[in-house]
């Protein structure tokens, strides 16, 4: 299952349907008490567009803990429906630059409706996988990471790419899903798991 172009469709459509109807019924928690319940802080969301919070589906609060200095770029990578790329711009200021990259264009879609509802002018939104980021070698300070590597079997191509985009001395926030204990071998062969 882990090399299977059948997991990286299903995760695909269970996330553009988020994007798409984030009030429906998901095999994850979505939106902003979600968002709250990981340690948004409701102040925080409610400065944001509502399209950014109302599809969440991160794993942690990583742009709120992580150490966001003014001026620098931050990767949101696997961005979402933007919520950490939008308070990482925040963050960043004027100077500075917020790059958000996801793989799902209906995602993307409400990224772009809440960075232009929030007036931001300093951030980029791409569409890519995030074993193959469209960024120049070392031109990225600090990369944040909300929960794509428990759903992305290309892990060491991951690892491989932050490594060659995030500049030497940069910093990597990461929060993920961890297994308590190993799968059984019906569940690792299943791609239903992959959402539970």
């Amino acid at each position: 299952m882990n090399n299977s172009p059948h997991l990286r469709d299903k995760v695909w459509g269970v996330y553009s349907t988020v994007a798409e109807r984030p009030q429906a019924e998901h095999p994850f928690a979505v939106g902003r008490e979600f968002a709250e319940m990981l340690g948004y802080p409701a102040e925080t969301l409610n400065r944001l567009p509502l399209a950014s919070a109302e599809a969440f589906t991160g794993v942690s609060n990583v742009a709120v803990f992580a150490d966001i200095p003014a001026s620098v770029t931050v990767l949101d990578l696997g961005c979402g429906a933007g919520l950490d790329t939008l308070i990482a711009a925040q963050r960043v200021g004027p100077q500075g630059k917020v790059i958000g990259v996801d793989f799902s264009e209906a995602m993307l879609a409400r990224a772009r409706r809440s960075v232009s509802e929030a007036g931001l002018i300093n951030v980029e939104l791409r569409h890519a996988d995030a074993e193959a980021l469209l960024l120049e070698d070392g031109s990225v300070d600090i990369a944040l990471i909300n929960g794509i590597f428990n759903l992305n079997p290309a892990r060491d191509a991951i690892f491989r790419e932050l490594a060659r985009v995030v500049r030497p001395g940069g910093v990597v926030y990461a929060a993920e899903l961890i297994l308590r204990e190993p799968l059984t071998a019906v569940e690792q062969n299943s791609s239903d798991n992959w959402f539970a």
